[in-house]
């Protein structure tokens, strides 16, 4: 009875406990959260709900006055200016002046004036804030940075690009020849062209040789006919000189 009871009241070896506190550590992490692709954070960043800004109540803000500016005295000058260029010159030039210095600048003017070409210098804002307002307003986009411009009252433009040859640090943009807006192709391609004097001496001369050969044709009909009436009226002549000869022999032989 007493070996019983100690051997249920004394542990037994290799015994546990029914409830034990044990302590576990941190899973192991097996699967992680993917990137997202690219293109489709950018198609996400794209179509992002952005809600409108609240509008403020009507009377809130003060309205807007515009600003003009007025033009000063030497603006309208220079437009002035720049009006009887456009007016009396039938070749404008647009040139880019890349660093060229004072005195190839001088060297350069001074053989254009040969061909009696000048060269006039504006700002950019002036001369944008004339061209919208005129038929040349397609040239607005060839004036940018430091442009200056070849004009002449009669369109030489060989001569211009033979003056530019020399000078490599001014490149031509276009122009506006007899009121024509020309590219620098188009200006190239006008100056293989002969001259006016040229085609009016070819015009001339095939009239001239038209006008000769409708006088010869008109003449050569009457010419004809008055050389057969001459012939004709010959021809009499000696018909009736032959009847009178005749006549005069009958006679003398009767007698």
């Amino acid at each position: 009875m007493a070996a019983t009871l100690c051997g249920r009241i004394l542990p037994k070896t290799g015994w546990l406990p029914l409830a034990q506190c044990v302590r576990h550590g941190s899973k192991a992490v097996t699967r992680h959260r993917k990137p997202m692709h690219i293109l489709k954070q950018k198609l996400m960043a794209v179509t992002e709900y952005i809600p409108p800004k609240p509008t403020p109540p009507p009377g809130a803000l003060a309205p807007r006055t515009n600003k003009t500016e007025e033009e000063n005295g030497l603006v309208k000058l220079l437009k002035k200016e720049l009006d009887n260029v456009f007016n009396e010159c039938k070749m404008i030039a647009v040139v880019q002046n890349n660093a060229t210095s004072a005195e190839d600048m001088l060297l350069l003017r001074h053989r254009l004036h040969r061909h009696e070409i000048s060269i006039k210098f504006f700002p950019n804002q002036v001369v944008r804030s004339y061209l919208p307002g005129s038929q040349y307003c397609n040239m607005q986009p060839l004036f940018m940075g430091q442009t200056v411009m070849f004009v002449s009252k009669e369109p030489k433009v060989k001569e211009m690009l033979r003056v530019l040859k020399s000078s490599p640090q001014m490149v031509l943009l276009g122009g506006s020849i007899e009121n024509t807006l020309l590219s620098y192709e188009g200006i190239i391609n006008y100056s293989k062209l002969t001259s006016i004097t040229t085609v009016h001496g070819e015009l001339v001369r095939g009239l001239t040789m038209l006008t000769s050969q409708t006088v010869s044709m008109l003449q050569q009909h009457p010419a004809h006919l008055s050389a057969l009436l001459q012939q004709y009226i010959k021809q009499q002549q000696s018909a009736e000189s032959t009847m009178q000869e005749t006549s005069s022999k009958k006679e003398e032989a009767t007698v």
